[in-house]
């Protein structure tokens, strides 16, 4: 007998750019990895084949697949928060396809302190918390505290507000007329600042933030700090946004091998600059690359 869940996976797909073994990969590391049973489902634009039993599609609301909404400001993705879209029984948690988990996923759950609470990746200098609920007020929620939404821990009971809120100022100003409308993350930030929170580090980080920096010296200084080291070996996950640097092109890195992003970031591709980090990202992406051959063939 399966076990009823306890919380919700959320997953969102547009297009073409991710395929059945990007997705079924994922959900297969985050199901041998949960403590705790749960429910995935996935909001596409349209039906998708070839993904694991069990899993529950749900239809885009059109009114966010508007092309605008699926450019860099991925807009689109406030989907999940829409009514009637990701079922309101549980608890979710949000990751972008391009991320790699390496343990609990159910863990992040424990982070929010309520049910109305929603947990961001930390992106901006103001720190998400008290000093910039404080700054937001007193700048009349014109200054606040931004987090990143490629995890993002919500309950869908008290997070359609959202969804709404953006409806509302879409109707109102469109696209262009309100600053925090410009990028998902930033409206998320800017509509759930009083209850905004941050995903400890010790927990995951993105990694352009956490492993690439503009100069050699000091990421081999950072990655040889035993505590550095010891925290990047407990990450219970990392995700790998922009068009930069993604798994599968990593494979085909030489060892010493490396890339300078849009920011002048760089990747050195070593276990003397990035740890054990390496190792888990090759064996994830290797398992990726295997599953994919397997599909085609």
């Amino acid at each position: 007998m399966t076990a009823s869940p306890e919380w919700q996976l959320v997953l969102i797909l547009w297009g073409t750019k991710y395929g059945a073994a990007e997705v079924s990969q994922l959900v297969e590391t985050i199901t041998a990895k949960a403590s705790r049973p749960f429910r995935t489902v996935l909001i596409t634009d349209r039906p998708r084949d070839g993904l694991p039993d069990g899993i529950v599609q749900r239809d885009f609301p059109e009114f966010f697949l508007r092309d605008e909404m699926k450019t860099s400001g991925c807009q689109a993705k406030l989907a999940m928060f829409e009514d009637g879209v990701v079922p309101t029984d549980l608890p979710a948690v949000y990751v972008d396809i391009d991320t790699v988990v390496f343990g609990d996923l159910a863990k992040f759950l424990d982070v929010a302190k309520t049910d109305k609470a929603l947990v961001l990746f930390q992106s901006a200098m103001l720190p998400i918390g008290a000093l910039g609920r404080w700054v937001w007020k007193r700048s009349r929620k014109k200054r606040y505290a931004r987090g990143n939404s490629s995890i993002v821990v919500y309950h869908p009971r008290e997070c359609g507000y959202i969804a709404a809120k953006f409806r509302e100022l879409h109707a109102e100003h469109g696209m262009t007329g309100f600053r925090p409308m410009v990028a998902d993350e930033r409206f998320m930030s800017w509509a759930a600042q009083e209850t905004l929170q941050a995903i400890p580090k010790t927990m995951a980080v993105k990694f352009p933030t956490e492993f690439m920096l503009p100069w050699r010296w000091l990421i081999y200084l950072r990655a040889s700090m035993p505590w550095i080291k010891a925290r990047w070996q407990k990450l219970e996950a990392v995700t790998l946004p922009g068009v930069e640097v993604k798994g599968k092109e990593l494979l085909q890195m030489p060892e010493g091998g490396g890339i300078v992003d849009r920011k002048g970031r760089r990747l050195i591709w070593s276990e003397k600059a990035i740890g054990p980090m390496k190792q888990k990202l090759t064996e994830y992406y290797s398992a990726l690359a295997a599953r994919e051959k397997e599909s085609s063939s």
